[in-house]
């Protein structure tokens, strides 16, 4: 499938806050629909079903990437929900988000592919580019790189999550360490979106 380009709106008011998607906040609270309203029982593939949507929408990967994903959390030690966060969060195109460069992660992405950004000096333009702890991501030296992220760092009001370190120059960055849900700022349950994909993964 691909990236979901229809009203995003749409999408916060069925599954709740989504700031990786959208800015704009919904003004009616109740599900989009015909029986939005009156829907109120959810079933337990229902619940699982709206967990991984919100990875999906907030992140902005494709259902064939977040499998992958979750088919390595499964592979890997520890807390399965926790590795899935921690990989999805240490994207290239998340943390140019987390650090302010952008206003939503759909921003950051096109940041990245137009070869805005580096890391550790060298210009990246893979959004779903891994970055490690100790990683310094930096805007590029091109004039027209710093005009352009300028702006959205004036306007960027949200606070940099504890994972990350914003460099005195304010125009770029460090990976400190990996993340815990509490430091993101999105009401997601990970491993209920490990258990949606537990017959495919």
């Amino acid at each position: 499938m691909s990236r979901y380009r229809g009203p995003r709106i749409r999408v916060v008011r069925r599954l709740g806050e989504l700031p990786g998607l959208t800015r704009r906040i919904a003004k009616r609270t109740n599900p989009p629909g015909e029986h939005g309203a009156a829907r109120q029982k959810q079933s337990q593939f229902d619940i699982r079903l709206r967990e991984k949507q919100k990875l999906r929408y907030h992140y902005g990967v494709t259902e064939r990437q977040l499998l992958t994903l979750v088919r390595r959390a499964r592979q890997s030690k520890g807390a399965t929900g926790n590795f899935l966060l921690s990989t999805l969060e240490r994207r290239l195109d998340n943390i140019v988000y987390r650090l302010g460069f952008a206003p939503t992660i759909r921003a950051s992405r096109q940041l990245v592919t137009h070869g805005h950004i580096c890391v550790n000096g060298r210009c990246v333009d893979i959004s779903s580019f891994n970055c490690q702890i100790g990683d310094i991501i930096s805007i590029n030296t091109r004039t027209q790189s710093q005009k352009l992220v300028e702006g959205f760092i004036k306007s960027n009001d949200r606070p940099i999550p504890p994972f990350l370190a914003l460099q005195p120059d304010g125009k770029s960055g460090r990976v400190l360490q990996n993340c815990s849900l509490k430091d993101i700022g999105l009401q997601a349950r990970p491993q209920l979106s490990i258990e949606h994909y537990s017959r495919r993964a």
